[in-house]
């Protein structure tokens, strides 16, 4: 959603944030956006409402973009900037977050492209009117309790006793096969824990896991996902979490509400 004009380093571009249905002036004035240079205003277009800010053209050149993608500090900088005025308009209605560095040669220019996706961004707000995001991080211990008492093969002597090598390599298949089963059931325990929140969830999304953390800490990440939910039913979702902790022994983690970004794609 990116249109550019390299030739002129003094063009002005239209950022967009996000879009609405309505939204009253005042909601976002004040709000510093990417640039202290101009306001970021509202830009009507049919029956919607565009979220959005002029901004220097030339600071978002592929070149220059670039440039910012490999500097974290400054993309940081601009997507805190961004998420900024997208939670301020959030939180007076259904909002559809934009991509980071969605822009346009003019207003014009975005009122035309914006308005031929009409149809589809009443139908995303319609979806996520009332709800929000919430996120579920589940986490098991990475090995059996004792798994790691068993590692070290019996220690070589002059007349090792008969047998030993055979009761070592017991113990090996034995400490394989409790890693297998305990693999097993955490695996288990994600498709559960993530099934019973499916149930009272508008939609979903399952995420790649993280993996092991680091060195020190014995659990590990078994599922990564996050849940449209209802208003209404916040509590149910941690309700539900607490009674899944117990019965499952896992450590479950629920954050949000969030704007619904990852429920805003295509419908």
């Amino acid at each position: 959603m990116k249109e550019q004009d390299p030739d002129s380093a003094d063009t002005v571009a239209t950022y967009v944030f996000a879009v609405c249905r309505t939204l009253e002036a005042a909601t976002v004035t004040g709000l510093p956006g990417l640039t202290d240079d101009a306001p970021v205003r509202h830009l009507p277009f049919g029956t919607l409402t565009a979220v959005v800010q002029h901004v220097p053209a030339a600071d978002f050149i592929d070149e220059a973009w670039q440039e910012r993608l490999s500097d974290r500090d400054a993309l940081e900088r601009c997507a805190r900037a961004h998420h900024e005025v997208v939670s301020v308009v959030a939180a007076g209605g259904p909002t559809i977050p934009l991509p980071l560095a969605t822009l346009y040669l003019s207003d014009e220019s975005a009122r035309k492209k914006l308005q031929s996706e009409a149809d589809r961004f009443h139908a995303v707000l319609k979806r996520i009117e009332n709800h929000a995001e919430w996120g579920v991080k589940v986490y098991a211990s990475s090995a059996p309790p004792d798994t790691a008492r068993h590692t070290t093969p019996p220690a070589v002597s002059a007349s090792p006793a008969a047998g030993a090598g055979l009761a070592y390599l017991d113990r090996k298949r034995g400490i394989q096969q409790r890693r297998e089963r305990h693999q097993q059931e955490t695996l288990r325990i994600a498709d559960e824990v993530d099934s019973e929140l499916q149930s009272l969830a508008t939609a979903f999304r399952r995420l790649r896991t993280h993996g092991q953390e680091p060195a020190g800490n014995r659990r590990i990440q078994i599922l990564n996902a996050t849940y449209l939910v209802a208003e209404q039913r916040v509590h149910e979702l941690r309700r539900l979490a607490e009674t899944l902790r117990q019965r499952t022994g896992a450590e479950i983690e629920v954050s949000g509400p969030w704007v619904p970004y990852s429920f805003v794609g295509e419908v």
